[in-house]
């Protein structure tokens, strides 16, 4: 593909583009990731329709668009050890990320963002929601807006990953996540960051991985992140991603938030995830 055969659709929710003329089973050429890495920035998520990719040219494009951030906590493909499989079985209850967050927040240099293929999918139900964090920091009060850019807040994984963790004592997990000893990370981060692709004002907390504001009591952090967590998930901010055989969604973990929707019961859904490196997160 040619970079100017790329074309983008914006959705018709708060975030996110569809990608057209688009074939991930090539190789990108310099321009090609130029060009899509400047939309993920703009629009926050990517979505591909048709790409009957493996697991061999999923690691391609990847690789070919940056570096590939190992996850430490999730069960990985077998044979490519790069890819992260999400997966719920009939029998399971819990869906992994179906609380609305970002990933690898609790990293002092958090991941660019991820990329999710489809591979097994149930009859009904299983989509992802995003939401958009530029709109939902745009439409807070200039007086909010003020006091969040003088905030820093902590992330970490031990409390979602480590040995304490609900996930690493519930028999429902089946496998699917492990390594509890790793989850040894705690982050700072502001609480609004400048993008460094876009250079838009983004939200930074999300209520999976962050514990609090530096320096504020327990309480008082919590009244204002259900405050921000309430204000960023509204449906003007979000889309809804229905899923279907060959789907691929790129997001950007700086600019959205994401969860996984457990509609599905007694059925089996499978995605193969990869993520990327970032960079340090400017105020």
């Amino acid at each position: 593909m040619k970079s100017n055969s790329i074309r983008f659709k914006r959705t018709n929710g708060g975030v996110g583009a569809f990608v057209e003329n688009a074939d991930l089973s090539t190789h990108l050429s310099d321009s090609q990731v130029k060009t899509l890495k400047s939309a993920l920035g703009e629009y926050g998520v990517l979505f591909f329709r048709n790409q009957m990719i493996d697991p061999h040219a999923h690691q391609a494009f990847a690789e070919n668009m940056g570096t590939i951030d190992i996850n430490r906590f999730f069960k990985p493909v077998e044979g490519f050890p790069k890819i992260a499989e999400v997966r719920k079985e009939p029998e399971q209850k819990y869906a992994i990320g179906e609380d609305w967050h970002t990933d690898h927040s609790y990293d002092q240099i958090p991941a660019l963002g991820s990329i999710l293929l489809a591979r097994e999918l149930p009859q009904h139900g299983g989509d992802t929601m995003f939401s958009n964090m530029y709109a939902a920091y745009d439409a807070l009060s200039d007086g909010l807006k003020e006091m969040l850019l003088t905030l820093k807040a902590e992330h970490s994984s031990r409390h979602r990953f480590g040995r304490q963790s609900k996930a690493s004592n519930s028999s429902d997990t089946g496998g699917r996540l492990g390594n509890p000893d790793l989850a040894t990370q705690d982050a700072i981060h502001p609480v609004v960051i400048t993008h460094p692709i876009s250079g838009r004002k983004a939200l930074y907390v999300n209520r999976a991985f962050t514990l609090g504001f530096v320096g504020w009591a327990q309480a008082e952090s919590k009244a204002l992140l259900d405050f921000l967590y309430n204000h960023a998930s509204q449906p003007e901010f979000t889309y809804r991603f229905e899923w279907e055989e060959g789907s691929v969604a790129m997001w950007d973990n700086r600019a959205t938030w994401h969860k996984a929707l457990n509609d599905y019961h007694g059925e089996r859904r499978l995605m193969h995830r990869i993520t990327l490196e970032g960079e340090a997160l400017p105020a």
